[in-house]
């Protein structure tokens, strides 16, 4: 039963990574450009933001906090993923001994 709660967990964490990964691309879409860069190469407006001058400095400080928190998601989605490798591990190694 601990097997199927390690791989549970598994899968809620990779829907939140994807989730994260998802808002992050979304904020880094709506910020600011800071020079022509390829938004001026292609018409755009590479210098304006849609809500304002202000509104750009949120927008950096909420993604770098962003990116803290989906690394730390991620490294614990990792120790999860190896916990139910090394319990399944375990579990195949019991069953073939008894």
């Amino acid at each position: 039963m601990d097997l199927f709660a390690a791989a549970w967990y598994s899968h809620a964490l990779n829907v939140i990574v994807l989730a994260i990964g998802f808002l992050l691309m979304l904020l880094v879409l709506i910020q600011r450009g800071k020079g022509g860069g390829l938004a001026g190469a292609f018409g755009g407006a590479g210098g304006s933001s849609p809500f304002g001058s202000r509104a750009a400095d949120q927008f950096v400080k909420i993604t770098l906090w962003l990116a803290g928190v989906w690394v730390l998601v991620i490294m614990i989605h990792v120790k999860v993923v190896k916990y139910n490798v090394e319990a399944d591990k375990n579990s195949s190694q019991t069953t073939i001994t008894s």
